[in-house]
């Protein structure tokens, strides 16, 4: 469901705030004062309200200006424009568009063509290694390096094809946040965002420059050159987990402070209007999370199916050589344990952090809905509480990669079974095979025991 703009003002009740405050502003302030029938608290929150009840969140300008959660994590955007993965623009105040003839599109067409030259260079030098290796265990070894540069291949699809949808979802944000401003009176802030947004940019490249060069140095056959080709797609994959993780850490700040304010404003006034008002705020902010799967699906089920093969692949060849040669913490097992160890990271981290964030989105506003004693207030706020109830319910918050799967910690668990599962088969032909290789030496010693008795 959409929350469309009319929609959000009939909730902020324009015919009541036309209708009836000029009747309280009117009539004398202090004669109300006296008579005790108005509280001039109330009176000034009134006026606030109608004032603020006068914005558009349809409006650039204004979303501009509230718009604080894009000025934060700007920097990672411009990064994955950088990287040509995400050529979204800021076209317009308050607006985030994709254009396929856009400067950026035009940049990420020719970034793609030059890294695709320098992929398919450097893969089909794998390739022939693989086609060189007559053991099972090296070629499944080999398969580790073609597996890095599947992503790449993913980008026109995972990226420039959901361009369109971030877009739209980011443009969302800006009307998300000025409509809690004209809820709340207060913008809507993100601490030390900013400083994490930096952080994790630099880290992003930082940690692809150490992970590729110690995996060239661990790693056999891997030569300095061939870490050309995978820069980019290792900062990528990167920055796609921290992407992930400042969308859920926005959608969290935003339901916490979200409930805050709520609780705060029922001990105020709890009347049906502004229950109602709230109400339309969750709801569009629960659309908000919803929209975050669903416009990502693509890039993080393809994300997803790398870390899984990864993960799997990088573990047998750790185990094989264990089984092999034994515990030595040869340079090829560290650097397999490493190549596990990131995408296991990377995996907890998607899956983690949409935990978190879903957990809070419902649970501080239920909380004081269920709090409200119904006997003190008047039935037409009983009903908008039962409303904002069953409009709870009826909207689990929950991250879902349109249908495919539901991104929380059993995507972690079941993730896990299914690794195991696949390693255990992995193994069994590894000891299939070794029995096999066993076999002639064992009848050649039998034959060798029966011509000497």
């Amino acid at each position: 469901m959409v929350i469309k703009e009319s929609d959000f003002d009939e909730s902020l009740g324009y015919a009541l705030l036309r209708n009836d405050m000029g009747s309280i502003w009117d009539a004398s302030k202090d004669e109300r004062m006296m008579n005790g029938t108005m509280d001039p608290e109330l009176i000034q929150r009134a006026k606030e309200r109608a004032i603020r009840a006068q914005l558009n969140s349809a409006d650039g300008d204004t979303c501009e200006t509230h718009d604080q959660f894009y000025r934060d994590h700007k920097l990672l955007l411009v990064l994955f424009r950088a990287l040509a993965v995400m050529p979204i623009l800021r076209s317009s105040p308050g607006r985030i568009t994709f254009n396929w003839k856009s400067w950026a599109s035009i940049y990420a067409y020719c970034f793609y063509v030059v890294s695709t030259i320098v992929v398919l260079i450097v893969g089909y030098e794998r390739i022939k290694i693989l086609q060189n290796t007559k053991k099972f265990d090296e070629y499944i070894y080999g398969i580790v390096f073609v597996l890095f540069l599947v992503p790449h291949f993913w980008i026109p699809f995972v990226g420039w094809g959901v361009a369109k949808h971030v877009a739209v979802y980011k443009t969302g944000w800006g009307t998300f946040q000025v409509r809690y401003y004209r809820v709340t009176g207060t913008n809507l802030e993100f601490p030390h965002l900013k400083l994490l947004i930096v952080i994790f940019s630099v880290g992003c490249l930082v940690v692809a420059i150490i992970f590729l060069l110690s995996l060239s140095f661990l790693l056999e056959g891997f030569t300095l050159w061939h870490t050309s080709a995978y820069y980019h797609i290792i900062t990528m994959l990167n920055m796609n987990s921290s992407l992930w993780y400042i969308n859920c850490r926005g959608i969290l700040v935003a339901s916490s402070s979200l409930s805050k304010r709520f609780r705060k404003d029922v001990a105020i006034e709890c009347t049906a209007a502004m229950i109602s008002q709230y109400r339309f705020l969750w709801l569009n902010l629960s659309e908000l999370l919803q929209l975050l799967g669903n416009v990502y699906a693509r890039t993080y089920s393809t994300y997803c199916l790398f870390m899984f093969a990864n993960i799997t692949v990088a573990i047998y060849g750790a185990l094989s050589e264990v089984i092999d040669h034994g515990f030595g913490f040869s340079f090829k097992e560290i650097g397999l344990i490493i190549d596990a160890l990131y995408c296991s990271t990377l995996l907890f981290i998607f899956c983690d952090c949409s935990h978190n964030a879903t957990l809070q989105v419902a649970q501080g506003v239920q909380d004081t809905l269920l709090g409200i004693n119904l006997l003190k207030v008047d039935q037409p706020t009983q009903k908008e509480i039962d409303l904002f109830i069953q409009a709870i319910e009826m909207n689990p918050a929950i991250v879902s990669l349109k249908g495919y799967a539901d991104v929380n910690r059993e995507l972690l668990t079941a993730s896990i079974g299914t690794i195991a599962i696949y390693l255990v088969v992995l193994l069994q032909f590894k000891l299939s095979l070794i029995s096999q290789q066993m076999s002639p030496e064992l009848l050649q010693t039998i034959k060798f025991l029966h011509e000497a008795n």
